[in-house]
């Protein structure tokens, strides 16, 4: 059996004993592992995201149990997110008014069809997806596709930009039954951290499928990118 680090000794000796607990204690004690760090452990170089992860007690094959959705979180994510549009005319305009990083039509998709993906979300107008849907098979596994269901296939091109651009993000349970959101960075102070989860968890709960059955929410663990996870009572 390997040795633990020093850093995996500090979290260790911080989280020891710990049961599930509410959100504001999950928060300090998440905050407590970065900051009160021993002087033999130098800190990380960057802001850690703080991720979110919910189990849930839904059956993810069976279409009317499948939980998504997204957020705009009270406080955002930290980070400014690099968005594209699909759109022509007009909506084009309105999406560079808006903050768009990147907006066009056939020119982007041939972009990505040859490789690129420096964007963080896909958002296109109804009329453009014609050349938006040959791109699925590129955009689908990186959670990129534009989707009437997310609201990324939209005629509210501008509200809808600067949604993303405030830090909406976007959830789907995957096969494990499981949502994993960020929710944050460490930098944030307690309250922010608070706010933001307490609103993705009451979001998520009235999202409940009337098919599942027992125990909706079964665990939910907050974390650092590269910190243990916190469980939080639910």
């Amino acid at each position: 059996m390997s040795k633990l680090t020093k850093r995996a000794k500090h979290y260790q000796s911080k989280i020891e004993g710990l049961s599930a607990v509410d959100v504001s204690t999950a928060v300090k004690t998440l905050k407590s592992l970065e900051g009160d760090l021993p002087k033999a452990i130098k800190p990380y170089a960057f802001d850690q995201t703080v991720d979110l992860v919910i189990r849930l007690g839904v059956d993810p094959k069976q279409a009317d149990q499948i939980v998504r959705g997204s957020i705009v979180l009270p406080h955002g994510i930290g980070k400014s997110q690099r968005v594209l549009v699909f759109a022509q005319g007009d909506n084009a305009q309105i999406a560079e008014d808006a903050g768009a990083d990147f907006v066009g039509g056939k020119d982007l998709a041939d972009k990505v069809k040859g490789g690129w993906f420096d964007f963080d979300v896909a958002i296109a107008t109804p009329d453009m997806m014609g050349i938006v849907g040959p791109l699925g098979r590129a955009l689908g596994p990186r959670g990129l596709m534009p989707s009437p269901r997310a609201g990324t296939v939209t005629q509210n091109v501008a509200q809808t930009v600067e949604e993303y651009k405030a830090g909406k993000v976007e959830f789907r349970v995957d096969a494990g039954g499981n949502i994993h959101s960020v929710v944050g960075r460490i930098s944030f102070d307690e309250n922010q951290l608070v706010d933001n989860i307490d609103a993705l968890l009451k979001l998520i709960n009235s999202l409940r499928p009337t098919a599942a059955k027992g125990v909706y929410m079964r665990r939910v663990s907050v974390s650092t990118t590269m910190g243990p996870g916190i469980a939080i009572a639910v």
